[in-house]
């Protein structure tokens, strides 16, 4: 049977890596299907979002929807959420797309590259025709990009996504 080193949870020897970083058993569980939903949306692997969960995890998450902009993890990758605001949906080249919850992803026109998003939000954020809230987002929205900027663990990139858009007003 292989060793594990409990200082630094490394295993010796063969076989599948630790999936928690700690011993682990597989279980069936039977749940109903809104739960599943629910608990996919926290992490595709239902077991990491069940572990999730129990750590007091989703907590902290929604808590954190209070503010006026929060990085929104999903594996290994995570969007900015915004609460919309007149001032961002000012921002030229800045489109907010809804995602529930009184929410909204930062899309970006093709032109508009991410330094020039960050210098606009900053710019703003001086402006004298914003409220305190919409100041509070601007400079969210600035600080974490600023951090993903500078980090040495995450790096900035821009995706495309598929907005569809109702030929009515």
């Amino acid at each position: 049977m292989p060793t594990l080193n409990t200082m630094s949870g490394t295993r010796f020897g063969r076989g599948r890596p630790q999936k928690y970083g700690r011993a682990a058993r597989a279980v069936t569980v039977r749940l109903p299907e809104d739960v599943l939903e629910r608990l996919e949306s926290l992490d595709e692997d239902i077991g990491r979002a069940i572990v999730q969960l129990v750590e007091g995890q989703w907590t902290s998450q929604m808590r954190r929807s209070d503010r006026p902009a929060a990085i929104a993890s999903y594996g290994n990758r995570g969007v900015i959420l915004v609460k919309p605001a007149r001032v961002l949906k000012r921002l030229p080249g800045v489109e907010l797309v809804p995602v529930g919850s009184g929410r909204a992803l930062i899309s970006l026109d093709r032109p508009l590259l991410i330094p020039n998003l960050e210098l606009a939000v900053r710019d703003s954020i001086e402006g004298t025709d914003i409220t305190t809230l919409e100041r509070q987002a601007l400079k969210a929205i600035a600080e974490i990009l600023r951090q993903a900027r500078s980090s040495r663990t995450m790096s900035v990139k821009e995706r495309t996504i598929i907005v569809l858009e109702s030929k009515r007003r």
